[in-house]
């Protein structure tokens, strides 16, 4: 059972403005299809979009493969991983019954509201956004769709008319921007999107760092595939990553982030496959020392990650039956982004597709 502080996962940042609107309930996120899913993704995002599902709300999750391209990639490989996303995406548990789950690419409105959200914004703005100073600052020529990303970003959420967006810290001020574009559209159009909810992981999820470089994120980008425990890693492989993991010369396991980054993560991993608080598994394990914690943490993980590996493998041996699952999700995401679009484009005074048809059968008859 867990304990009541631990119980809940998110917190709201920032809530919708007053508006005479009452708006339905509709939860969006969207995850990049890299490759396999690794830990932090799992308990940062998945999990969490597993739990707003379980709980009866409608969500609509998005591969949002668009975002993936913004920087130079291999097609062949692209296609792969957004199959292998899909697989792992119901291996941990959405449910493409109760999720909308479709790929972004599929949906051609969201491109076409990006360019209305992008005729709202300015440079200035663009510029000063912590992500594209970070990834711009390495590059000598600079995308234009790493520079639109976040404009992009808040047409995916904006197209659905999401209320409630999970998200991570590093993408708040996305969501700000995305707050903003929408109260200039209804400000000068009319209420036509919800100022959506940022829901923000309040437990330790978002704690997990790099096994190898304790001080920096678990993530992808790392140079050592050794600090990230990906969950379709073999259980010797996880094993030995926990037990290669970087920790100190201290042997007594205690939760303290900021001096000892290195056996946090560990005890961040074994809590939240646990549901356990790091502080009462410190309390159970004081007879171990570091290193015979390690095995116990490693113990934890297999446990968890070994079925859903398992069920991953046997969803990539049916590609047909993914691809199925995508093209259903897209019918679904087409209904709703169509209406929102042609609302859209009968505020911004353009012809919605269905009337250039109907005029266009008129004129041939």
């Amino acid at each position: 059972m867990l304990s009541k502080k631990f119980s809940r996962v998110f917190y709201t940042v920032l809530r919708s403005h007053h508006s005479n609107v009452k708006w339905k309930d509709r939860v969006f996120s969207g995850i990049q299809p890299t490759g396999t899913l690794h830990l932090g993704n799992y308990f940062g995002a998945v999990s969490k979009w597993v739990q707003l599902q379980n709980e009866d709300q409608e969500v609509i999750y998005s591969i949002v493969d668009l975002h993936s391209i913004t920087l130079p990639y291999d097609p062949k490989k692209l296609e792969k991983n957004v199959l292998l996303m899909t697989a792992s995406l119901i291996a941990c548990g959405i449910n493409p019954n109760k999720s909308t789950l479709f790929l972004q690419s599929q949906v051609p409105e969201h491109t076409q509201l990006c360019w209305v959200l992008g005729c709202l914004t300015t440079m200035p703005r663009l510029g000063q956004l912590p992500q594209f100073k970070e990834k711009s600052s390495s590059l000598k020529d600079v995308p234009l769709g790493l520079y639109l990303y976040p404009i992009l970003q808040a047409a995916d959420i904006l197209l659905y008319k999401g209320t409630k967006v999970p998200v991570g810290e590093d993408q708040i001020q996305h969501l700000q921007l995305a707050h903003s574009l929408a109260r200039t559209f209804n400000k000068r159009y009319g209420d036509t999107f919800p100022i959506p909810t940022v829901l923000l992981q309040k437990d330790c999820s978002s704690r997990i760092k790099n096994l190898r470089d304790p001080m920096k994120k678990m993530s992808k980008s790392h140079p050592d595939p050794r600090g990230r425990i990906d969950i379709t890693d073999e259980p010797d492989v996880i094993a030995e990553k926990v037990k290669k993991s970087v920790t100190d010369c201290t042997s007594k396991i205690t939760f303290d982030p900021d001096n000892r980054p290195g056996v946090a993560t560990l005890l961040t991993m074994h809590s939240l496959v646990s549901g356990i608080l790091p502080e009462e598994i410190c309390e159970e394990y004081a007879f171990l020392d570091t290193g015979g914690y390690k095995h116990i943490v490693a113990q934890q993980l297999i446990e968890k990650f070994t079925p859903i590996r398992q069920e991953i493998i046997k969803l990539m041996d049916s590609p047909e039956y993914l691809s199925q699952v995508l093209q259903e999700g897209q019918l679904r995401a087409n209904e709703i982004a169509s209406k929102t679009w042609q609302e859209v484009t009968s505020k911004l005074g353009t012809l919605p597709s269905n009337i250039v048809e109907n005029q266009l059968l008129k004129y041939k008859s």
